[in-house]
């Protein structure tokens, strides 16, 4: 694919070793290292789990960059294994803290439960949130998204790509594509209107 900008600096990679991580490897990592890491945060909702994703991401990309084939833009094989990698990682955090919740909840001797720990004199009302704060609430509320809804608002919105580059990315139809973004759009909707509108109304 002529019209793909990695098109060379990715034969360069195909005929070099991964386990040479300079020269036109290193060109590549740099080249996409943002763009990965910023898929991946946006889906797995933190930056510890985000650079996991990230290093697991290249991981891959670097031991089957022989496989690529050029039938679509290489950087939609990147964008695909990057949200697979953040997907499976986000499910597998989850498992881990949903298996230590009863441990978490318990009281510790002498003392009180988590919950019972809260200081409600601290709240404060959400119409004095700044705008980095409003920003966590809007990303909550992608975190919250099924995988598919989430990857879907991640690349047409965040990343930018046209319906024909998430379809590409994602394997799917752009009717598919379209669909699952009314959906997101709809359930957006509904987490962050009560939130806008005390944050402007409150």
């Amino acid at each position: 694919m002529r019209s793909d900008p990695d098109v060379d600096l990715v034969r360069d990679c195909q005929s070099g070793s991964p386990r040479n991580l300079s020269g036109p490897f290193r060109e590549l990592y740099d080249r996409f290292r943002d763009r990965v890491y910023n898929v991946c945060f946006r889906i797995t909702g933190n930056p510890s789990d985000a650079l996991d994703a990230s290093q697991e991401t290249f991981g891959i990309l670097f031991r089957k960059i022989s496989e690529f084939r050029f039938q679509s833009k290489f950087s939609s094989w990147v964008y695909r294994i990057a949200v697979n990698a953040s997907i499976d990682l986000k499910r597998r955090s989850s498992s881990r803290r949903l298996a230590s919740l009863d441990v978490l909840d318990e009281p510790r001797a002498g003392g009180s439960s988590r919950a019972e720990a809260q200081d409600d004199g601290v709240e404060m009302p959400l119409a004095s949130v700044t705008r980095a704060e409003l920003e966590q609430e809007v990303q909550r509320a992608i975190s919250r998204l099924s995988p598919k809804l989430q990857t879907v608002i991640v690349l047409r919105y965040i990343e930018s790509q046209s319906y024909e580059e998430v379809s590409q990315t994602l394997g799917i139809s752009i009717g598919t594509v379209k669909s699952r973004l009314a959906r997101a759009h709809d359930a957006l909707d509904r987490e962050l209107t009560p939130v806008l509108d005390r944050h402007y109304l409150g």
